[in-house]
């Protein structure tokens, strides 16, 4: 939730233009940056190995040689043809659109805060009809027969996403599934015989080493950017199992989707997002690790829908003054700070004041390490933790449970006559912050929902009078096909009831 003060903004590095023939770029959502080391962080959250299926080609050693003599010459004419200018249309709610104008930021107001819900000046409840909008971001190309990966936040909302290859061609592309966990869409064109890139291993990546970003900053096809990797296993504010690539290779809105290559030649990870406080790059650019991104693809071809597991603490990183009140020499390892009732970490009788030092004999330095691992597990796999409790160590073996699918979903985008929210229960930190023992978080709106204005970031705190404890409440009210709802949210400290028309 975004509910405390910003001092600046990771921003998704998409482009986008409200309504036709609109210049405005954007930068999509605007993630909060900690304030603390020791910030509570929920941990619903295992980096993967490279698939076997992934193209094994080698770079030319000319391409190597070339980056050791300062070219990146021999990388951007064998893969730059892979890498393709992603355009989307669609319609949205309004309030989603400013999200993505940095340029009607109110006076005095840095323009990265523009329309970010939550802000007071966000638009307010029954004010957003739905607008076209249009946008723009990079991708690149896997296998020769049309499979692309991009970022989710580059095709949410989309109806239409076309591909344009470097020699002109365009297509009209499926998209196969996104992932909004992890920021992964994979789409696919009816083609044969497409360039492809070929794939590397971030884990061989280290700090220092020279990268290359290729992809359409503000729209201009094929910009290459190089740098170096600035640091590995970054973890971002908010609810993001991704351990990133950090790098300070410039990226910018557009380059959203495009691939980070390593001085071979190799993709080594998706660019992402940026740390910025004016929406435009500071130095400080974010890319998902590619094996990661290829977890996420394999699960969407397959299935059409990907699962990540839930260990079901609140967890909060070590300082040297907690390191020294449980016993510990050094502070590596993430403090359990609370445990879900019926969660897989109850059922291993994990504690509060639990400190996770390793997860399947690999170390735990933050908890971020925990979110990435174990968000990128699969519901029912086994992981033994290793846990310092009482100044011994325990090992601990969890079969993790699935995400809360339920808990997201609420009533759903259908059938006709449902509110089209998604919705997750309050953290216990978030009550306390609230004030309040009611309500759900809105993660996403859709439907009747979104029409009346309710954005992502809102808390549903009752409904028809009601405090809502539960997604299971709101559906039992639902079932009985009311002709409209009158919905009590809190948004920047501010309540307002906001009715709903389902008929």
């Amino acid at each position: 939730m975004k509910m405390k003060p910003v001092a600046a903004a990771l921003v998704a590095a998409g482009v986008l233009m409200a309504g036709a023939g609109a210049g405005a770029w954007g930068a999509g959502e605007l993630l909060q940056r900690s304030q603390a080391a020791t910030a509570p962080a929920a941990a619903d959250a295992t980096v993967v190995a490279l698939p076997s299926s992934a193209p094994s080609l080698m770079p030319t050693a000319a391409a190597s040689s070339a980056v050791a003599a300062g070219s990146y010459r021999e990388i951007v004419q064998q893969y730059g043809p892979a890498v393709v200018g992603i355009t989307v249309a669609g319609t949205r709610n309004a309030a989603d659109a400013d999200d993505d104008d940095p340029q009607d930021a109110p006076q005095g107001m840095p323009p990265f805060f523009r329309g970010h819900p939550g802000m007071p000046f966000g638009p307010m409840p029954g004010q957003q009809p739905e607008q076209p909008f249009r946008g723009q971001g990079s991708g690149f190309i896997i296998s020769a027969d049309g499979l692309i990966l991009t970022n989710a936040h580059v095709v949410r909302g989309a109806s239409e996403v076309t591909v344009k290859l470097t020699d002109r061609r365009e297509f009209r592309a499926k998209v196969l599934g996104a992932d909004s966990r992890t920021d992964v869409a994979v789409l696919k064109v009816d083609a044969q015989n497409l360039p492809v890139v070929v794939l590397g291993d971030p884990r061989q990546v280290q700090v220092g080493d020279a990268v290359l970003a290729i992809g359409a900053p503000f729209g201009f096809e094929q910009t290459a950017t190089q740098g170096i990797v600035s640091a590995k296993g970054r973890a971002l504010p908010g609810d993001s199992i991704v351990p990133f690539i950090q790098t300070d290779a410039a990226v910018n809105p557009g380059n959203s989707g495009g691939p980070l290559f390593d001085a071979q030649g190799r993709v080594i990870g998706i660019n992402s997002q940026i740390y910025s406080r004016n929406g435009g790059f500071q130095g400080l650019a974010f890319a998902i690790p590619i094996n990661l991104a290829l977890n996420i693809k394999d699960q969407i071809v397959a299935n059409g829908k990907v699962e990540h597991a839930r260990l079901g603490v609140t967890l909060q990183d070590l300082n040297q003054g907690l390191a020294e009140s449980f016993g510990l020499k050094a502070p590596d390892g993430a403090i359990i700070s609370s445990v879900a009732p019926g969660s897989a970490a109850a059922k291993a009788q994990l504690q509060a004041g639990d400190v996770i030092t390793r997860i399947d004999g690999e170390p735990v330095r933050t908890s971020g390490d925990v979110s990435s691992r174990v968000g990128m597990a699969r519901p029912g796999q086994t992981v033994k933790l290793s846990v310092w409790r009482d100044k011994a160590n325990v090992e601990v073996d969890v079969a993790l449970g699935a995400a809360e699918r339920s808990a997201r979903q609420a009533a759903g985008e259908a059938p006709k006559g449902r509110l089209g929210l998604a919705l997750r229960p309050l953290t216990d930190a978030e009550k306390r912050q609230l004030r309040t023992d009611a309500g759900l978080v809105v993660e996403d709106a859709a439907g009747p929902a979104a029409r009346a204005g309710i954005q992502p970031g809102d808390v549903v705190l009752s409904m028809n009078g009601k405090p809502v404890q539960s997604v299971e409440q709101m559906r039992e009210t639902l079932d009985q096909k009311p002709p409209r709802v009158a919905l009590l949210i809190q948004r920047d400290g501010q309540r307002i009831f906001v009715p709903i028309n389902l008929g």
